[in-house]
């Protein structure tokens, strides 16, 4: 009997128990709230307009745990300065390619061509940030003990932050509205604001690419062998730094388009932009 309760991990139990219990009141809150009419209830339209925001707020967060995901897959570190990775191209290609366009009206004759651009310009930086980072911050401690990494990237974090704070201050910066992205679409009778619409599009759109990229190229194909065993992976030729640096750009470049897709729908950005984000894109990676 003993020996049954030596087995026993209290650790998970209470974790179990504390997801119980924020279950039961999420439930027995949502009952109230319909069944009870307790409080102002929602109407049918207030439970679509939540589904449909909760919808493109979860594919940036999918975007964006996916570099948390395929770096702890490769190097099993929590990269906490990936956060900052979405905010660095964000705010570089807000103040330097979608303003200047958006002022020049560039971007409202030809939409399609100006977020490309501004997509484009988020992700090259945000993956040069994080090659950046892996070759001069992580590289030099992979045979670490793992918490000297961990120390490492939270210390990452905070200098990134800073680093752009000084170039770009620390007031907030809006982010351009398009004009044929204002209104709504009818789907089905359901109105959707179209901002929300193309996050989760284009987030479908990157996740699909990604899949493939992952499971059907070579590099995907190295990423994958390195992330099971590096040194069996380097007897069969396969540059390890090199694609453990192209899975931080992997990982960045969703993070930058995830940036762009964030200042479409909360039309502003600034220099602590990445850390809730990133904290819950890392819960959901968890």
């Amino acid at each position: 009997m003993s020996q049954r309760f030596k087995d026993i991990d209290y650790i998970d139990l209470l974790l179990w128990l504390f997801r119980a219990v924020i279950i039961i009141i999420v439930i027995w809150g949502t009952v109230a709230k319909i069944f009870l009419g307790r409080g102002n209830a929602y109407t049918a339209d207030d439970w679509i307009d939540f589904f449909v925001s909760g919808l493109s707020q979860g594919s940036l967060y999918a975007l964006i745990a996916l570099g948390y995901t395929l770096v702890y897959g490769v190097l099993f570190m929590i990269n906490f300065a990936h956060g900052d990775f979405f905010m660095s191209g964000t705010m570089t290609a807000t103040v330097f390619v979608a303003l200047p366009l958006s002022a020049s009206g560039f971007l409202d004759e030809h939409p399609i061509i100006g977020m490309l651009a501004i997509m484009l310009t988020a992700m090259l930086i945000s993956i040069g940030v994080a090659v950046l980072t892996e070759r001069v911050a992580y590289r030099p401690l992979r045979r670490a003990p793992r918490l000297v990494p961990l120390i490492t990237a939270i210390g990452a974090s905070f200098f990134w932050q800073y680093f752009f704070r000084g170039l770009y201050g620390s007031s907030l910066v809006p982010f351009p509205e398009l004009a044929v992205l204002q209104g709504k679409y009818n789907l089905f009778g359901i109105e959707i604001l179209k901002t929300r619409a193309v996050v989760v599009v284009a987030s479908v759109v990157m996740l699909v690419g990604l899949y493939f990229f992952v499971m059907r190229t070579k590099t995907g194909k190295a990423i994958r062998a390195v992330a099971e065993d590096k040194d069996v992976a380097a007897l069969m030729g396969i540059d390890v730094d090199r694609t453990i640096a192209i899975t931080f750009a992997t990982g960045a470049a969703m993070a930058g388009a995830a940036g762009v897709l964030y200042g479409l729908v909360f039309r502003q950005v600034h220099f602590f932009m990445g850390f809730v984000p990133g904290i819950k894109a890392f819960t959901a990676a968890v």
